[in-house]
C-alpha cells in the first residue's frame, strides 16, 4: 500500500487535520455481524516514522462508535469511556481498515472490539467500554493549580525545525508545547521523570463534539517517555495502554501531566492526566512500556 503524499506545512488554524483521521468510510463486512471501515492516517500523525499510538486508539474509537450507533440508534448518547490497547505491529502512514465487533449491548455499558488492519495484518487491537460521560460536577477533584492554563512564554514549541518538532510530527496537526521547567533533558540535564505539555486542536477540529472527544483521547498519549529526564532516549515500545475518557473537553488548551510510579531496568509505567481549559479532567491513560536503553 503506497504512503500518502502530504504537505506537512499545509495545515492552518482553520483546517481540521484530526477530523480527517476520524472521517471513516463504511466497507462491506467480510464477517457477518461486524462493521468494517476505511480510514487514512497521514504523515503528520507520526512520531519519527511510526504512527502515533494515541492517534490509532482515537481512530479505532471512532470506528467502534460509528458501528455501535449504526447497530442501535438508542445508543447514540454513549461514548468510548475506556480503551485497552495492544500494539501488535507498527502501521505506516496511509490507508488503514478497522474491523469492529460488538461484544455486549446494555443500558449502562456496551462492549466492542476494534482491530486496526493494514495490508491484511492485524496491527492494533483495542477493547472498548462504552458508557455515559460524566456530566455532573465532581464530588472530589485533585487540584493542579500550579500548572498554567496556557503555555508560558518560555514553553518549547513543536513547530517545524525545532528540537521536538523535528521528531514529533503531531505538532504540525495541532499546537503543542512542552514545559521547559520540567523537561530538563532539553538542556542536557537530568531531573524527576515527569513532564508537562499544552496541546490545542485546530479550530476546525474543535467544532465537531465527537472529533473533540477523540482528540482528547489521542492527547492522553502525547507526552514523551518520562525516562528521557533520566537520560534514557529513544523508542519506548508500549507493551499495553489503557485510556479513559471522562467528559467532553471545553474549547481551548488541554493540559497534559505525565508521571510515573517506577522506572525499572526493563520497563516503566507512565500515567498521563488531561485537563481542559476549565481545569476539568477529560481523559487519562496508563501504559507499561519498555525503557529505552542508553
Amino acid at each position: 500500500m503506497p504512503e500518502l503524499t502530504v504537505d506537512l506545512e499545509r495545515d492552518t488554524e482553520t483546517d481540521a487535520p484530526f477530523s480527517r483521521v476520524c472521517a471513516l468510510t463504511e466497507l462491506s463486512a467480510t464477517t457477518p455481524g461486524t462493521g468494517r471501515y476505511l480510514g487514512t492516517i497521514d504523515k503528520i500523525w507520526t512520531v519519527g516514522k511510526k504512527v502515533h499510538g494515541g492517534t490509532m486508539v482515537a481512530a479505532s474509537a471512532a470506528a467502534a462508535t460509528n458501528w455501535l450507533r449504526a447497530s442501535d440508534s438508542a445508543l447514540t448518547a454513549m461514548a468510548p469511556i475506556a480503551a485497552s490497547s495492544d500494539f501488535l505491529g507498527a502501521p505506516v502512514p496511509g490507508e488503514v481498515e478497522y474491523e469492529v465487533r460488538i461484544r455486549k449491548v446494555g443500558r449502562q455499558i456496551c462492549l466492542a472490539d476494534t482491530t486496526l488492519i493494514q495490508d491484511g495484518r492485524n496491527l492494533v487491537r483495542t477493547a472498548f467500554t462504552f458508557g455515559h460521560l460524566d456530566d455532573a460536577d465532581p464530588l472530589y477533584a485533585q487540584q493542579h493549580g500550579d500548572m498554567p492554563a496556557e503555555p508560558p512564554a518560555d514553553a518549547v514549541g513543536y513547530e517545524s525545525g525545532s528540537a521536538m518538532g523535528s521528531i514529533v510530527n503531531v505538532g504540525k496537526g495541532a499546537e503543542l508545547y512542552i514545559d521547559r521547567a520540567w523537561a530538563r533533558f532539553l538542556d542536557g540535564e537530568q531531573a524527576e521523570p515527569r513532564l508537562r505539555l499544552w496541546m490545542r486542536p485546530r479550530a476546525g477540529d474543535q467544532r465537531d463534539p465527537d472529533v473533540s472527544m477523540y482528540f482528547a483521547m489521542m492527547s492522553a498519549d502525547m507526552s514523551p517517555p518520562v525516562p528521557m529526564n533520566l537520560g534514557h532516549f529513544g523508542w519506548a515500545p508500549t507493551v499495553q495502554m489503557t485510556t479513559y475518557l471522562r467528559r467532553r473537553p471545553a474549547p481551548g488548551w488541554l493540559r497534559i501531566i505525565a508521571t510515573t510510579h517506577e522506572v525499572g531496568g526493563r520497563m516503566f509505567d507512565e500515567d498521563q492526566l488531561i485537563l481542559d481549559s476549565t481545569g476539568a479532567v477529560v481523559a487519562q491513560s496508563r501504559q507499561l512500556a519498555l525503557i529505552p536503553q542508553r
